[in-house]
């Protein structure tokens, strides 16, 4: 005998759907606006993730799965995030340590390009009128 299946009303993926409508024009809203550094992306990543999250839980059916599958999910993913934040971190050490310990303390060369007489003369006929 086939057991019947789990229905959720239609408003809960309704009022989702909305949402996430509105957190993508506030998503648009930061660009619009005109946020620049730190705040930008906090609020572009933080929209982001808020967006993932809700259609990981209701779309993907999540909120209504054992907590053992969410965790097995969630865990991971949570690693990976935590350790792309500790490589943007030692990015920017290997970058210092590169400046301290390979910058020689000249200023970068600059190669002059040459240039032909005729550019020369030409130049001298113009200052001369």
């Amino acid at each position: 005998m086939a057991q019947d299946g789990q229905e959720h009303p239609i408003s809960t993926y309704l009022a989702v759907w909305i949402l996430l409508f509105v957190l993508s024009a506030c998503s648009y809203a930061v660009d619009y606006i005109g946020f620049q550094g730190i705040t930008r992306w906090s609020l572009v990543i933080l929209f982001m993730f808020l967006k993932a999250y809700f259609i990981c839980a209701v779309f993907m059916h999540m909120v209504w799965e054992r907590m053992a599958l969410v965790l097995a999910l969630f865990i991971p993913t949570f690693a990976i995030v935590v350790f792309v934040g500790i490589m943007g971190f030692e990015s920017d050490y290997t970058q210092l340590g590169r400046k301290v310990f390979f910058d020689t303390g000249k200023p970068p060369t600059v190669y002059a390009v040459p240039h032909s007489n005729s550019h020369d003369e030409g130049q001298e006929e113009e200052d001369s009128h």
